[in-house]
Parts: C-alpha cells; sequence; structure tokens
C-alpha cells in the first residue's frame, strides 16, 4: 500500500495514541484537512511499511541504490551523508562559502574540514563553477576522505560531475553532491545532468523548484553504505506522514507524463523570454533560475523597480545582478508578466 492510500484509509480503532488531537481536535483551522490525516507510528496500519515501500519505488524511479525521503530538508541530507562516510579525525574537502550545513556535519562527524574557493565571475558576481583541476591539487596534497561539492550554485551555475567523480575515484574519495537546487533535473534532457546515478550521494530538495512542501528532500545513494543508520541518528522518531505521503506524490506526479509536460512547458516559456528580453543579459547553466542584469541598473536597482513598479519579487539580488527562481508551480502567465516588466526597462 502507498503513503497517500495509506492516509485514506478510516481507523475504526477508539486511537489512544499520539498524536493526542486524534485526528478530530482541530485547533488551527486552516490545517483542517492535515490533522485528519496525521497519524501516529502507533496506528494500527502500517505506516513503516508503506514508507519502505514508497522509498523502493522512489529508487526504481531515480535507478540508485537507495532513496530515502526527508522531511527535514536537505541539511538532514548532507548531514547523514557524511556521518555515513566519514569517520573521527578525517578530512572534508568543502566549500568556504557553501550552506551551512556542510560545515555543521563535519563538525558533527568529529571530522576535519579543509576549505577550498571557488572563482567569482566578476561580470556577474556569483561564484562560477568548481575546477577540477583545483580539486585534483587538493586531493593530491591532503588525504581526503569525502569532497562535497554544491552543483548547481543558488544561480544555476553547473559543475562537471561525471569529471569530478573520476578524479574523486582515482584518490579514493566519496563525492557529495549537494543538488539541493536541481531537483527537476532528473525529469528533462531539456535540463543539466543530474548527479543522482553519479555522485555517491545526492541530496535535493523537492520544496525549491520541484513543487513539494516545505522541508521536503531526498537523499540517493549509489554506494555500498547504510546511509538509514546516519538518518536515524539525527531524525524524529515521530515523522510527519502526511509530508512523507507529499514527497511520494510529488515523485509520481514529477514522474508522470503530466509532470514531465508541465516541466517541458515551463522551459519552452523561459526559453522565449530570454529570446524576447533582448534588452536583458541572462547567465547561468539551469534556465530555471533567471539570472538577469541589464547594463544601466546596478542589482539592487533592478530588484527595487521589479518589486515597486510591477509587484515581482526576486530570489536573490547582488550588485551586477538578480536572480529570479522558477519551478514546477510557475505559471505561463506569471513569466508573462516578468517578460512584460523587463521588457519596459
Amino acid at each position: 500500500m502507498s503513503l497517500v492510500k495509506l492516509l485514506k484509509k478510516k481507523s475504526k480503532k477508539l486511537l489512544f495514541t499520539t498524536p493526542s488531537h486524534s485526528q478530530k481536535t482541530v485547533i488551527y483551522k486552516p490545517l483542517r484537512s492535515l490533522y485528519r490525516i496525521d497519524i501516529s507510528e502507533t496506528d494500527t496500519h502500517n505506516p513503516t511499511e508503506a514508507l519502505l515501500k514508497a522509498q523502493e519505488r522512489a529508487r526504481k524511479i531515480y535507478k540508485t541504490n537507495s532513496t530515502l525521503f526527508l522531511i527535514n530538508g536537505s541539511t538532514s541530507g548532507i548531514i547523514a551523508s557524511v556521518l555515513t562516510c566519514t569517520n573521527p579525525g578525517e578530512k572534508v574537502l568543502i566549500w568556504r562559502d557553501a550552506h551551512p550545513s556542510h560545515l555543521n556535519a563535519v563538525r558533527l562527524a568529529g571530522a576535519i574540514p579543509i576549505f577550498y574557493d571557488i572563482e567569482t565571475d566578476e561580470d556577474w558576481e556569483v561564484p562560477l563553477e568548481t575546477s577540477c583541476e583545483m580539486l585534483e591539487n587538493y586531493l593530491n596534497a591532503y588525504d581526503i576522505k569525502t569532497l562535497i561539492i554544491t552543483s548547481p550554485t543558488y544561480e544555476g551555475i553547473v559543475s562537471d560531475i561525471r569529471k569530478i567523480k573520476a578524479i574523486c575515484e582515482k584518490h579514493n574519495v566519496y563525492l557529495i553532491v549537494d543538488e539541493a537546487h536541481g531537483a527537476l533535473y532528473p525529469f528533462s534532457d531539456r535540463l543539466p545532468e543530474s548527479a543522482v546515478r553519479i555522485a555517491d550521494f545526492t541530496i535535493q530538495s523537492l520544496h525549491k523548484t520541484a513543487g513539494g512542501l516545505n522541508p521536503t528532500a531526498l537523499l540517493h545513494c549509489n554506494c555500498n553504505l547504510n546511509t538509514q543508520k546516519a538518518l536515524d541518528m539525527i531524525n524524529t522518531t515521530s515523522p510527519s506522514y502526511p509530508l512523507l505521503a507529499s514527497i511520494e506524490e510529488n515523485i509520481n506526479y514529477l514522474n508522470s507524463w503530466w509532470g514531465r509536460r508541465k516541466l517541458d512547458q515551463l522551459i519552452d516559456e523561459l526559453e522565449i523570454l530570454r529570446e524576447e528580453c533582448q534588452n536583458c543579459q541572462f547567465f547561468g547553466d539551469d534556465i530555471t533560475k533567471i539570472l538577469v542584469k541589464t547594463p544601466e541598473l546596478s542589482g539592487p536597482e533592478l530588484s527595487e523597480i521589479l518589486f515597486e513598479d510591477f509587484n515581482v519579487e526576486d530570489e536573490k539580488t547582488n550588485e551586477k545582478s538578480t536572480m529570479l527562481l522558477c519551478g514546477i508551480g510557475t505559471e505561463k502567465n506569471k513569466i508573462n508578466k516578468l517578460k512584460n516588466a523587463l521588457l519596459s526597462l
């Protein structure tokens, strides 16, 4: 039985269990439907078995050794990956400006962080791809056990994961890829190649671009190590089964004809936007991250005009450029409004 079907079942038992709202006492009215499907581990259904089956179906979709559902964001996946493959005192190579979870994971593992830097594009003021030559130098100079790469970056810059993986294999180093912003990649050949079938560990946030609820995410593993043990150390023993069910349904949708068609339509509209907005410059490997600038405006000036004059709020702005994030829920009419705003600059 799937998690989604499990939550639809009505229990005839008198539940003297957690959660204490008993699916009936609704304290926060906007979440009325959520209360009704918020079940417990001790319920008469078998949620643990349903979760295992859902994760096995996901593993087959992604073609990985294992795919685990995360309800504490990509952060928990990063931490679990480092705990799985790294022992106290071993060295982990991480980007100096990476998400805080990277360094926190190394500290929790009792490992030693070795920091690398990434070149910044001066015209756009964003970090570029991770240099393979630079990584090779670090792996030659230090006894590194694990490497963590961020690809794509927040702004949609993608590194050559296949080449990096080959370098890691030569040096017997585990590769963890923080692909939090690349959850759509496995479902379209028009987007950059995903790391899910390449890296030892790949972590994706469904809530960032793939339409998931905060803070749903995935941990993919392609090596013969048990990541579940590490997750059990940091996860709650009272997981939200509505959130877990939403992950199952999210993956099924992305893998469906409807989901792939929706993603194709999104990419079509974003290509049209780039073609028609000749007054703007665009940058990056991931078209769903609209990294844009104009010759006349700074990043903050562009951001302010979009916000004040057109009610358009961007995701991130620096001195040179502005980034607007799109995902599976970005509708055509919203893209058209943004296009009209950019054309009027």
